[in-house]
């Protein structure tokens, strides 16, 4: 598969112990705009802190914009605006106003997202982890066409979950036989193959997309999976400490803000990264070593995910 042969590390000179803080380091983003899904909270509140602290303005959307102004507070240059990505009307009105302003976008990192929910149906009885992971992304990305800037970049925020599922297209709002973990590791596998077909449809306009695996990493993300089961899940030690191989928030940040930033990606896109790298093909089932599964960076799935998430959403921009 072509889109495999272009999956290797290209040398970034960073890892996975690099936080967001080191892949900025000589790099400035004064005059730059960025837009954070999910810059409130673990991850994406270090990505705010982070690119805010190398000069870039970054609006933040909020289903919570109370708390989410509270958690920025004292960050400089940062915007909280109300958004709840699992209500289509809203994705919509929050686009139109912000249309309304003039404003261009730089980078954009799609980071909000849940995981391991109850069974939850959105809208048209979407399944939630589709709906908010992916959907509400697809649709803000589309109706934010026109504000993004030349040479603007899209960072997805995957996850090695993908391991577990593909997307289901027979059944991919899991109509049947629900699974919270599959419904999860499904949505990740579409935030993986929306930076594919997006790549491909905006490189020739300047806009690169790139997905992004942050690593392990004990964030609220986790708040519907029981404290009692993270050691049995591997997460967490028996003294309660993460255990080896997870990274701090700001660890797990780097990723994204490195494939927004770098320099060394500015001829590349559509390839999926995790340690602050371009990730190999995943030849092993562990999650915590990685790489990517080839239904995650395969084209022509990314292209028929794109089809029916426009028609779900009603939205297309880069076609």
């Amino acid at each position: 598969m072509k889109t495999m042969t272009r999956q290797r590390p290209i040398g970034s000179g960073y890892g996975a112990d690099s936080t967001a803080e080191d892949v900025l380091t000589g790099i400035d983003l004064t005059g730059r705009t960025a837009l954070v899904t999910g810059g409130y909270s673990g991850l994406g509140l270090a990505a705010t802190r982070a690119l805010a602290g190398a000069g870039a303005r970054v609006v933040v959307p909020a289903r919570r914009p109370g708390p989410a102004a509270e958690a920025l507070r004292g960050v400089p240059k940062t915007e909280v605006r109300p958004l709840d990505l699992a209500d289509l009307g809203a994705v919509r009105a929050f686009c139109a106003d912000l249309a309304a302003t003039g404003r261009r976008f730089d980078l954009v990192v799609c980071g909000a997202g849940v995981m391991a929910c109850p069974e939850t149906r959105v809208g048209p009885g979407w399944e939630g982890h589709f709906a908010v992971n992916h959907l509400g992304h697809f649709a803000l990305v589309n109706l934010l066409r026109p504000a993004l800037a030349g040479g603007a970049r899209v960072v997805s925020v995957a996850s090695a979950g993908h391991f577990l599922s593909g997307i289901r297209w027979d059944d991919p709002h899991f109509r049947r036989d629900y699974d919270p973990w599959l419904a999860y590791a499904q949505s990740k596998t579409a935030n993986a193959l929306f930076a594919v077909h997006l790549d491909a449809l905006g490189a020739a306009d300047g806009v690169r997309a790139f997905a992004v695996h942050p690593g392990s990493i004990l964030t609220p993300l986790q708040r519907h999976v029981p404290r009692a089961s993270w050691e049995a899940l591997g997460w967490i030690t028996p003294d309660g400490r993460p255990a080896p191989g997870f990274k701090t928030p700001e660890q797990g940040a780097a990723t994204a803000v490195w494939a927004a930033t770098a320099p060394l990606l500015a001829d590349r896109g559509g390839l999926y990264c995790q340690d602050c790298d371009v990730a190999a093909p995943a030849t092993t089932d562990d999650m915590l070593v990685g790489g990517v599964k080839p239904w995650a960076v395969d084209p022509e799935a990314a292209a028929r995910l794109w089809s029916l998430s426009a028609d779900l959403t009603g939205t297309d921009a880069f076609s």
